[in-house]
């Protein structure tokens, strides 16, 4: 991974942020006299601070910020909507028995905070000063982002302020647009980011975090999105893969790992701002990890022998209560339990695994015991932590530079090769031709893995004896690949997914996405609660959305569905609770 400095103006253009201060429906642009007016700014300062709002809309905040308190269920303010994606599809532990008590509208506020008022508001502000400059290539960067933070908020929470939003004082209670027309307003932005791109007499950003002003790469991460769009639409409007397989054949999309788009977060610096992947952040310090690594995740992994597992997560004991030591009831208190019913007849992992791995099963509500040094967490991949040699020293070590790993060098995973590979997987297998699923299933594992594999370099202390070799890999690879091709039917859908969600460790947006619109893998742990509540097809509105705005009625549960999920609806889909 390369390395990007993407610090060294923030403090240029911090007071920007103070011009976002109010909520997106009673903006009242009041200046402050000791900030940068809208007049003042230039659109080098704004794009730059877009950039990273976009990452963190995505994965999360800084460490150490206010608004980082833990909830009932473990999701934190301010988290990002990637990590609450993966908790909901098992790849990080969930911490509540049930559904509504874990994601309830308060959880959101910072997210849908950031998107209107930190996000959308600066590009609002930017736009007229890149107009007159001239700056189309600002413009074009801003386009593709609003498109990606609009279908995302249509993701997860279904119809959203869009055409009457940040337009306070004339508009202060923005209504509601239909899913379904924010995403073509989204695919309408990259066509006009598509040809800002290309324009070649415009200047380029001061800084660019992204592609170094690589501008067809640009154009290529634009039509991949508009990919993910019509992927994301494919059950309900009968062209999308038509629209889809046109992108392929043009062939100018991402299809190599050179341009895939990612945050690279420069990493070292936990001072304001810090500089650091989120995730790190959040769980290499003094008491230990934040975060409880998902028992299904991890046990999948291990039971296939999978070679990533090093990468993925850091290892702080070789010991786990009920495995390798005794049963422990104030470390884990589970160890001394019986497993719940549907979890024997279902013949899913309880409480812990050997060797070590120390997380937490989905929907485990027993609070949070003085475990911090000695609970897994993330690994060198993506997150930049450390690489697992059998070390086992706790990485809540300040003073140990071994326990640093790669000092949260990691990355935002945004769209990248693989996700493509297993996009058109997925088609593929839809439409009944198994044989391009099966070559595409193994082209997206080829290439993700290669990915992780390069992520140990940010390591400079890893013992390389520990890594897998390459025989390890292909193995591994063959062993998918033939299994999927020897299966039918929903087995060959749970291959596919389960290697889906494994793959895309890191990005819980599209696992969330992937398993609302397929409900497979049917193997997933099911919650410790035998009766959780419907699986959530959205999220509550914030609260201080719903509070502030009179045209935004909260939904009456969880399952209401957004406009491209026509699934049946009810507990028996998704296929795992």
């Amino acid at each position: 991974m390369k390395i990007r400095s993407k610090h060294s103006i923030l403090g240029l253009f911090v007071g920007l942020l103070a011009l976002t201060s109010c909520e997106v429906t009673e903006l009242e642009g009041t200046n402050d006299p000791n900030f940068l007016t809208p007049s003042e700014a230039a659109p080098d300062f704004f794009i730059t601070s877009i950039q990273e709002d976009f990452a963190r809309h995505l994965d999360g905040d800084v460490a150490g910020d206010p608004n980082d308190n833990w909830v009932t269920g473990g999701f934190q303010f301010g988290d990002g909507l990637s990590p609450l994606g993966m908790e909901l599809t098992r790849l990080v532990a969930m911490q509540s028995r049930d559904y509504e008590s874990t994601y309830q509208d308060s959880d959101v506020d910072d997210e849908w905070d950031n998107a209107y008022r930190g996000i959308l508001f600066d590009i609002r502000l930017m736009t007229p000063l890149a107009q007159e400059a001239g700056q189309t290539r600002h413009l074009g960067i801003a386009q593709f982002i609003e498109a990606y933070i609009i279908s995302s908020l249509v993701d997860f929470f279904g119809d959203i302020p869009y055409t009457e939003a940040v337009q306070a004082p004339a508009i202060v209670n923005a209504k509601l647009d239909s899913g379904q027309s924010v995403y073509e307003a989204a695919q309408a932005l990259l066509d006009q980011a598509i040809v800002n791109f290309t324009n070649t007499a415009s200047a380029n950003p001061a800084v660019e975090l992204f592609y170094n002003n690589d501008y067809t790469k640009w154009v290529k991460a634009a039509n991949t999105l508009k990919m993910k769009l019509y992927l994301q639409t494919r059950l309900v409007d009968p062209g999308a893969i038509a629209a889809f397989n046109a992108i392929v054949a043009s062939g100018d999309y991402i299809t190599d790992t050179a341009d895939d788009l990612e945050f690279i977060w420069a990493g070292t610096s936990a001072s304001n701002p810090d500089n650091r992947h989120p995730r790190y952040g959040l769980n290499y310090v003094s008491n230990g990890p934040g975060d409880y690594q998902g028992n299904w995740l991890m046990n999948q992994m291990m039971v296939n022998n999978d070679p990533r597992m090093r990468y993925y997560f850091y290892r702080q004991t070789n010991e786990v209560p009920g495995q390798e030591a005794d049963p422990d009831e104030q470390t884990l208190r589970c160890s001394l339990q019986t497993p719940p019913l549907h979890y024997s007849n279902g013949g899913f992992t309880f409480c812990n695994l050997p060797n070590g791995y120390w997380g937490r099963d989905h929907g485990d509500d027993e609070g949070t015991p003085p475990d911090g040094p000695v609970r897994t967490t993330w690994g060198v991949y993506p997150a930049g932590g450390r690489f697992d040699d059998d070390s086992f020293s706790p990485v809540a070590q300040p003073t140990d530079p071994l326990s640093n790993g790669g000092n949260g060098l990691g990355a935002t995973l945004i769209l990248n090769a693989f996700m493509v590979d297993f996009w058109r997987a997925e088609v593929a297998l839809a439409q009944g031709d198994a044989a391009t699923a099966q070559t595409f299933l193994e082209a997206g594992l080829t290439k993700q893995i290669a990915k992780v594999r390069a992520a140990v370099s940010v390591d400079p202390n890893a013992d390389l004896s520990f890594e897998p070799s390459a025989t390890d890999v292909t193995d591994f690879i063959n062993t998918v690949v033939t299994d999927f091709g020897a299966a039918s039917g929903d087995d060959q859908w749970n291959i596919l997914a389960e290697n889906h969600f494994v793959a895309h460790y890191g990005n819980g947006i599209e696992t969330y996405n992937f398993y609302r619109r397929t409900g497979f893998p049917s193997t997933l742990q099911p919650n410790r609660e035998p009766d959780p509540g419907s699986f959530p097809r959205s999220m509550f509105y914030p609260n201080q959305a719903v509070t502030s705005n009179s045209n935004i009625t909260q939904k009456t549960n969880l399952s209401v569905q957004v406009f491209w999920d026509n699934n049946p609806a009810g507990p028996a889909f998704p296929r795992s609770n």
